[in-house]
Order: structure tokens, then C-alpha cells, then sequence
């Protein structure tokens, strides 16, 4: 069962918060589909860590898409889970979160490691706006090939390129290209990297 399937909603609200406009982030509905992703993540995090099956049909249970051979380590936490698309042989290391009203997009061989965050949320910079609960998802794109070291973040609307390391510790607050190893706060290319079968 996904986010939203026999839940009563807010079908206005959730709309805008799909197209990337501003919304009321309390929207009817979102609490109850909300919890719903965090029942299922707070199953997934108490199974054995054995049962990798049980572990992986939850995945696919919590994730709108998701491709061949998926490894997720616990512990994981969503905003409503069905925003994550994920493609072959994607593997998330222990503690990460994706905050998904947004679409979170993956790529094909991406690895992320521990304690990494993956935001669509934005929130009104106005005390006041921000405080009447107003705001908006911008989406997050990730190519094929892209390893994500520890304790990275990624803001909202950012798209990173396939061929691509980001450096352990980095916030990674605008695009990056394609073939490069980029890190820091904020993340830079630092260096671009082989595009042929040779490596280092």
C-alpha cells in the first residue's frame, strides 16, 4: 500500500506541493500518509539485520520505483516515500534521510554512505510566512554512477551529473556536472575524472 491510497486528502494542496508551487505543508492527508511512510520505515529499521528479502520487499513496499538488486542499510527515514525512485543495484548506507515531497530521483549504481540527506523541502526564509506553514519541494536528480560520501547533504532542486563522487562532510547546493569529484561547503568540482574505461 502507497502514501495516499485510501487516505482522504487535500487533492488541491497536494497538487501544488507536486508541481514545485507554494502549498500549506498542512495539508489534509500529508500527517496521516506521512505516519503511514514512517510505519513502514520504522518496520523496516526493526527487522534483522539478516533478512535481507524483508528488508528489500519494504523498499519496494516504501519506494514509487525501484530497480534491480536495492541494498538500504537502517536505519532510513522518508517524507512520504512514494517520491523515491531508485534504479538498479542502488545502495544506501546506515541513517539516511529523504525528505521527499519532491521527487528524488537515482540513477543506475549509486552509493550512498552513512548519514546522508536528500531534501526537496524549502522552507519561506520570512519568520512570519514560514511560521503560517507555508512551502514548497523543488525535486532532486542523481545520474548513474554517482557515490555519495558520508554525511552528505542535498538541497532542494539540485541535479547531479552521472560519473560523479561527492566528498564525505560536502552540502551540495547547486548542480554539478557530469565526470567530476566535487566537494566541500559548497560543494565545488574539484577535479574532472576519466570518461573512458581507465581508471585511478
Amino acid at each position: 500500500m502507497k502514501p495516499f491510497e485510501g487516505i482522504e486528502y487535500d487533492h488541491e494542496e497536494f497538487a501544488k506541493c507536486m508541481r514545485g508551487e507554494r502549498y500549506d505543508a498542512d495539508f489534509k492527508g500529508r500527517n496521516a500518509a506521512h505516519q503511514e511512510a514512517n510505519d513502514i520505515c520504522w518496520e523496516f529499521n526493526n527487522l534483522r539485520p539478516s533478512d535481507e528479502a524483508g528488508r528489500e520487499a519494504l523498499i519496494r513496499k516504501l519506494f514509487g520505483k525501484v530497480g534491480e538488486k536495492p541494498y538500504v542499510e537502517p536505519f532510513i527515514w522518508v517524507g512520504f516515500g512514494f517520491n523515491i525512485e531508485v534504479g538498479d543495484r542502488f545502495f544506501a548506507n546506515n541513517s539516511c534521510n529523504f525528505m521527499d515531497p519532491g521527487k528524488i530521483t537515482f540513477g543506475n549504481d549509486v552509493y550512498i554512505g552513512p548519514n546522508c540527506g536528500f531534501y526537496t523541502a524549502h522552507h519561506p526564509t520570512h519568520w512570519k510566512e514560514r511560521n503560517e506553514g507555508y512551502e514548497w519541494a523543488r525535486p532532486i536528480t542523481v545520474g548513474d554512477n554517482v557515490w555519495f560520501g558520508g554525511n552528505v547533504v542535498v538541497c532542494p532542486g539540485v541535479t547531479i551529473g552521472s560519473n560523479v563522487v561527492i566528498g564525505a562532510g560536502s552540502v551540495v547546493v547547486h548542480d554539478i556536472p557530469d565526470n567530476c569529484m566535487a566537494a566541500g561547503n559548497p560543494c565545488e568540482v574539484k577535479k574532472q575524472l576519466p570518461t573512458d574505461e581507465k581508471y585511478e
